[in-house]
């Protein structure tokens, strides 16, 4: 029987501590790192992403992780070509590879070995997808896809617009096409557990020190660049700012619109942890030591 190669997969919710729990686990078990977040795939958001700065990364490489520009498009299956590609080039290295993050599809797309619907993105379709209300996407994708609602959050206008497009351009319903297969690897899944109240804070602080370090600038630069209607621009942290940044500087403005970052990250957190909470192979933990101690009982 072959042994399938070994990966860590560290998870969990926004500001639970990801990052650094994968550099250390690296340094100690000579790994490197695939980022697994599908907005640190982008350049020029940094602030906005809590993107890891090079200073913090300790020496370890790092992989998927601004490569691509605000206005181009991305798919999960194209996520897991590339993912797949780097772990098999860690491994011929003799290193270990760890995937860090907090995008639940991307991660399970590498974990499940997912079949993923090979279609090409329709930017007319899309576009006026992108138009209708979140919540009459949502009732059209479960009325052409009833199983949908196990693997599309309902959040995710995204993830539904794209679910939507298979659709529409197969005539199959996208669950149908998006199958688990024989697994790649042998995996360690370890999420994050924070208590709620604590991780709400640790939230909060990091959007406070977000806009010390500049946010509304790094916001202010991109939308001379790039057009709200991207995709990349409504994430949390710099969709809040549309219709509102010319009037940055008036207090309540910016006020209201740093009170809003923290409760959709509230919100986001949340909804990690409910997608996290699905996969009954995950291993939850509460501090560096017990991943450690997993990490390393797993590699024996």
């Amino acid at each position: 029987m072959t042994r399938l190669p070994k990966i860590i997969c560290i998870v969990g919710p926004t500001a639970s501590g990801k990052s650094g729990f994968g550099i250390k686990l690296a340094k100690k078990f000579n790994g490197e790192i695939i980022s697994v977040d599908s907005r640190q795939i982008y350049k020029e958001m940094n602030i906005g992403t809590g993107k890891v700065r090079p200073e913090e990364m300790d020496g370890i490489k790092h992989y998927m992780i601004d490569i691509l520009k605000p206005n181009q498009g991305f798919t999960v299956a194209q996520y897991k070509d590339m993912a797949e590609e780097i772990i098999d080039y860690i491994l011929k290295r003799n290193k270990l590879p760890i995937l860090v993050g907090g995008t639940g599809l991307y991660m399970q797309a590498i974990v499940d070995n997912f079949s993923i619907p090979r279609v090409v993105p329709d930017k007319k379709l899309r576009a006026k997808l992108e138009k209708q209300d979140i919540k009459i996407l949502w009732k059209k994708l479960l009325k052409l896809d009833p199983g949908a609602k196990k693997v599309v959050q309902k959040e995710n206008k995204r993830r539904i617009v794209r679910a939507l497009e298979v659709c529409l351009k197969t005539g199959k319903p996208f669950t149908e096409q998006t199958k688990k297969r024989k697994p790649k690897y042998n995996v360690l899944q370890i999420v994050i557990k924070v208590p709620r109240e604590k991780l709400y804070k640790r939230i909060d602080k990091r959007v406070d020190q977000m806009i010390k370090d500049g946010l509304v600038d790094e916001v202010k630069k991109l939308t001379k660049k790039y057009s709200w209607k991207w995709p990349a621009m409504s994430g949390i942290g710099y969709g809040e700012f549309k219709g509102e940044i010319n009037r940055i500087k008036d207090k309540e403005i910016l006020d209201e619109i740093i009170q809003q970052i923290k409760y959709h990250s509230h919100q986001y957190a949340k909804r990690q942890e409910s997608w996290f909470k699905r996969d009954k192979k995950i291993k939850w933990v509460k501090n560096y030591k017990q991943a450690e101690t997993l990490a390393k009982k797993f590699l024996k």
